[in-house]
């Protein structure tokens, strides 16, 4: 068996991979390993915050995994449907031990996850996981299980989406007054929160994809389907658009045009108004290896520092915390600011981009237009050894002279994937065709190592 906890908790098809049984075994074992780690928290049981975006299958887990808290002997504060980084925040500000998601983000309405956080809202570290998944394979005996008044209660925070909104707009520098934003919601966790907050920052919302019914989420909709809120920005002639993922921990943004405005260009909008404000610490943003080149381009004329760092939002924040900086993200729509959030935060991001462009004048079109990204070519080859590749003399050769005849104007790189016989050989050039033909090259190659 793999490991349990994957990139972003455990997650797998609902009822299947990711049981009822496993659900209430995890929780479980969170409350007790978690608890041991914060020496008790400092207070007389443990407390743990549980959310969940609204699939379906999320009723059926969370009542799994407050099962699990409960009999750990840990008092749950059930917060409902909210996105993951206000199960963060709550977790944080309730002065909770654990807080406990239960979402598989924008995978697919069948699938579900569980993503665990540490007191004070932080993600757990992959030592930590390890030691929940081995107490998760020895579930607690009779004789180590609470009894009578120890046994925890379940209780319901009923306001908690108020407490996040409030926390959201004292989080914003200037108000939306006179933006027209069109935000699809995914059908997910988002549905309620992000049109109340931007109506409250004071911009006119427009919805799509705001009728949850828990099969419907991110069914077509949503930060990876942007053509529906394309077409309705332009329909409607709104400012900008929004679309966040099933558990709202990312955005990405649409121009009035209805072009698309993508993780790397929101960086660099936050960080250039950062750095104008003086929020940006050591004038330096982190970003993954996977950001585009005209990122890093426009950075450098902005006299912004990039610290790059392996893809995963997860590798961001441990460079954001070791390097004390303010702002890091990725490509793909997380964007963490660790002034305001212990994880990647939809709306927040939302609402500073929103505010930018509000605080400005200017369109986001013209804000983003700062990155002029350079075509990206991504070829996901079947090797028969990832680490015969890594190791090949030939594919380091061939990548160094692909690279020196870019000229600083590309870049290579090729990335064994976590969890397949693949490496992915992505290219930057000037043009579609020179990274085409680059890549094509490299695959060649890479394929055929043995």
């Amino acid at each position: 068996m793999g490991r349990l906890f994957g990139t972003d908790g455990v997650r797998g098809l609902a009822n299947a991979d990711l049981s009822p049984e496993l659900a209430l075994s995890v929780a479980s074992a969170a409350a007790r390993v978690l608890v041991e780690h914060a020496g008790g928290g400092g207070s007389a049981r443990p407390v743990a915050v549980v959310g969940r975006d609204p699939r379906a299958s999320g009723e059926m887990l969370e009542a799994a995994v407050c099962a699990g808290l409960s009999a750990a002997g840990a008092d749950v504060q059930r917060v409902g449907v909210l996105p993951t980084p206000a199960v963060a925040f709550l977790t944080a500000t309730l002065e909770a031990d654990l807080g406990v998601m239960i979402s598989a983000s924008h995978n697919a309405m069948p699938d579900n996850g569980i993503k665990l956080f540490a007191a004070g809202g932080h993600k757990l570290p992959d030592a930590v996981e390890d030691e929940i998944e081995a107490h998760a394979a020895r579930p607690a005996q009779p004789a180590e299980r609470p009894t009578g008044h120890d046994i925890g209660r379940v209780a319901d925070v009923p306001d908690a989406l108020e407490r996040y909104l409030d926390h959201l707009l004292s989080s914003t520098p200037d108000r939306l007054d006179g933006l027209h934003v069109v935000v699809d919601c995914a059908h997910g966790a988002a549905s309620l929160a992000a049109p109340r907050a931007y109506e409250r920052a004071g911009a006119r919302v427009t919805t799509l994809a705001a009728e949850p019914d828990g099969w419907n989420i991110n069914e077509g909709v949503g930060s990876t389907h942007l053509e529906g809120l394309c077409k309705a920005v332009v329909a409607h002639g709104a400012d900008l658009g929004i679309a966040h993922d099933g558990d709202a921990d990312r955005c990405l943004a649409v121009a009035a045009d209805g072009t698309v405005v993508d993780g790397d260009q929101i960086l660099a909008v936050l960080a250039t108004g950062m750095r104008e404000s003086g929020e940006l610490a050591a004038d330096t943003l982190v970003a993954t290896v996977m950001s585009n080149l005209g990122l890093h381009l426009a950075m450098q004329e902005a006299g912004i520092s990039v610290r790059t760092t392996a893809v995963g939002d997860r590798y961001v924040l441990e460079a954001l915390r070791e390097g004390s900086f303010s702002l890091g993200g990725e490509q793909s729509g997380h964007v963490v600011l660790p002034a305001h959030a212990t994880t990647g935060d939809g709306l927040l991001t939302a609402l500073r981009l929103m505010s930018r462009v509000a605080g400005t004048g200017r369109s986001l079109a013209d804000l983003a237009g700062v990155v002029q990204r350079l075509p990206q070519v991504l070829v996901n080859v079947p090797v028969h050894d990832k680490a015969a590749v890594k190791a090949s003399p030939d594919v380091a050769e061939a990548v160094a002279t692909e690279e020196a005849a870019l000229a600083g104007h590309g870049r290579v790189l090729l990335r064994p994937s976590g969890t397949e016989q693949l490496v992915r050989v992505m290219v930057e050039a000037p043009t579609e065709q020179t990274a085409a033909e680059v890549a094509d090259r490299l695959a060649t190659l890479v394929a055929a190592v043995r």
